[in-house]
């Protein structure tokens, strides 16, 4: 008689996958890769930045007197003195401006910038 043998099959064992490893070439190429963001920022801003030059056009310059607050003066006795024929809500909003003024509130002996074209 003949005999019949069963055997389980073979099972391979899957060795892991080859770990990577990286020339020296091969780490230039992953430092250049990794650097390319860089060095396109540093050409973009250098090419760009010429746009920021000083074109030589002349700017215009404020000119302006000075006048010092005394007691009792506020900001439309102020216009009114310095600017007679023009609008006194236009003339405190130019000298707002020029000073820097937010609560309108004037100290005596304060130093205001009058522009130019209002005073004599």
């Amino acid at each position: 008689m003949s005999t019949i043998s069963i055997a389980a099959p073979a099972v391979r064992t899957v060795r892991p996958s080859t770990r990577l490893r990286l020339t020296v070439r091969g780490r230039r190429v992953l430092l250049g890769l990794a650097a390319l963001p860089l060095a396109a920022g540093i050409a973009f801003a250098a090419l760009g930045g010429g746009a920021a030059v000083a074109s030589g056009e002349s700017v215009p310059t404020a000119s302006f007197e000075t006048v010092t607050v005394m007691p009792g003066d506020t900001l439309w006795s102020i216009a009114e003195s310095v600017a007679p024929n023009a609008d006194p809500r236009s003339v405190i909003h130019q000298i707002e401006s020029l000073n820097a003024l937010g609560a309108s509130s004037l100290q005596v002996g304060q130093e205001l910038a009058i522009p130019a074209e209002y005073v004599d």
